[in-house]
């Protein structure tokens, strides 16, 4: 809950910045956010948080590799 909490905040942020610099503009924008609902309510969802999940672990272990090895 906490990580998906995070990434929205990411990708909410990234969005604001890309409408705010003319990257994307807003009916674009809207079409992402809603298609990002639509998309969580079908069967992909659960593979993407698999996917998001396995992903977020596998940079732990990398970081937790990191910091065990103390610098060396």
């Amino acid at each position: 809950m906490v990580i998906s909490f995070s990434l929205a905040l990411l990708f909410g942020v990234i969005m604001f910045f890309m409408i705010r610099g003319g990257v994307i503009k807003w009916g674009p924008a809207i079409v992402a956010i809603l298609f990002g609902f639509s998309l969580a309510s079908t069967g992909a969802a659960d593979p993407i948080e698999d996917f998001l999940n396995g992903v977020t672990d596998a940079v732990d272990n990398v970081d937790d590799s990191i910091n065990d090895s103390g610098g060396e």
